[in-house]
């Protein structure tokens, strides 16, 4: 069953272009992850923060990959980070056209 991973986090930028620059190497290993599906990148320049909401394959894939992006996270300096972890459900889900079957 396929899991949403829902991070933020205080960033102080970059935003916009700039963060898609210097973030797309990032984004381009994201897809190698065990189980990913999609991810949908946030920001918010206005309260300095930022994160994403992921979809994985499973409640276990999208737990291992946030052990490991926490400590990514980490060595760029970030500690505080938000998370949850939510089952989908598929077909309500299909109903209002979300992209996960």
């Amino acid at each position: 069953m396929p899991h949403v991973l829902q991070v933020d986090f205080n960033l102080q930028g970059p935003f916009g272009n700039e963060m898609a620059e210097a973030f797309s190497d990032l984004a381009k290993s994201i897809n190698e992850e065990e189980g990913f599906i999609w991810k949908i990148w946030t920001e918010s320049p206005e309260t300095n923060e930022a994160g994403g909401i992921y979809i994985f394959e499973t409640k276990e894939t999208a737990e291992k990959y946030f052990k490991m992006h926490a400590k990514r996270l980490a060595g760029f300096g970030i500690t505080d980070v938000n998370t949850k972890i939510f089952a989908i459900n598929s077909k309500l889900t299909e109903i209002t056209k979300g992209p996960v079957k």
